[in-house]
């Protein structure tokens, strides 16, 4: 079976305007399949009707089944990762990967399996590093791979990440990519699948993506960091081929050092905020029971609760400073 090149691309902040100028340079009935990951979260989207009315090509949310189409821009729906199988379009809402859901990483990752070196794929604007190990598969398995220019990005830590781990083949200002993937492609089809089979590494992620032997896929593929995962609490383990280092627990979360670091942050905060509530509710309490204690005559003990309470409102603000300033410095 002929099938065309898939062209595969990911995008972060800043990574909106970015598409649409790419979506914009693209000729009418471009002859590869378009598949385009934005992190969105579980936000609305109206992704698909911004990139239709900057070009000629139809855009729309996939749909799981779906046979991907050349000509069409198949864009990830909110909440659900995109992947591509043989044939199909496939939507799954398993795990997040580097803290994102749709993220990128599974359908470049997805694509180079099975599409091999018919595989083209862009990374655009962004920040942290997802997409850097998609890119990776990508060339493993005999893809080509573009990135914006950092310097032409409005978020360049996502493309600068790839550059700095990936041999990438082009690193072009987006108003330059569509031209590149119009001469890329140049309207050719192969027959059948990749010659090569997948690395084990990108194949027994590509299963734990689709819910396949989780555990012993992952017992192949690292060991136990001493870590925990931020979105489960369950052990992360290190991917021992992975470069830069990656890890993956054994629901399926996957992250970057970066998004991990990131993601950690996020708990650390949230349990900090939840920590300085309890002061201040501990405080409330005090003061009640002091003001209990003094309308009933006893003010020797309304005046230990008062210091008591005043010992834990000096403990909130404090509390409550040292979370806002670590706030600032990560700024």
């Amino acid at each position: 079976m002929e099938r065309p090149y898939a062209v595969v691309i990911g995008a972060s902040a800043g990574g909106v305007q970015a598409l649409m100028e790419l979506a914009g340079g693209l000729p009418a009935g471009f002859p590869a399949t378009v598949l385009v990951v934005q992190h969105i979260g579980a936000h609305p989207s109206i992704l698909p009707e911004l990139l239709a009315s900057r070009g000629p090509n139809p855009a729309r949310h996939a749909a799981d089944g779906d046979l991907p189409q050349p000509g069409t821009i198949h864009v990830a729906p909110p909440d659900c990762h995109m992947v591509l199988e043989a044939d199909r379009i496939r939507l799954v809402r398993g795990p997040k990967e580097n803290h994102a859901r749709p993220a990128i990483d599974p359908l470049f990752r997805s694509a180079a399996c099975y599409w091999g070196a018919q595989t083209i794929g862009v990374l655009l604007s962004g920040q942290l590093d997802d997409g850097t190990a998609g890119m990776q598969a990508v060339k493993a398995c005999g893809g080509f791979t573009i990135v914006q220019d950092p310097s032409t990005a409005t978020e360049p830590e996502m493309p600068r990440n790839a550059l700095n781990n990936v041999a990438i083949d082009l690193c072009l200002p987006v108003g330059e990519i569509a031209a590149a993937l119009v001469s890329r492609v140049a309207g050719v089809s192969v027959a059948g699948p990749a010659a090569a089979p997948a690395p084990e590494l990108v194949a027994r992620e590509v299963r734990i993506n689709q819910g396949i032997d989780v555990m012993d896929n992952l017992l192949q593929l690292g060991k136990a960091s001493g870590l925990t995962c931020p979105d489960c609490g369950g052990s992360l383990f290190e991917l021992t081929d992975a470069r830069p280092v990656r890890y993956r627990c054994h629901t399926g979360h996957a992250y970057s050092p970066r998004s991990l670091e990131h993601a950690q942050g996020e708990t650390v905060e949230a349990a900090l905020w939840s920590s300085a509530r309890a002061l201040q509710e501990k405080e409330m309490l005090l003061r009640r029971l002091a003001a209990v204690a003094r309308s009933s005559g006893r003010s020797a003990e309304a005046k230990v609760g008062e210091r008591r309470a005043d010992e834990v409102r000096e403990q909130a603000l404090k509390l409550t400073r040292m979370i806002e300033d670590g706030a600032e410095r990560s700024a």
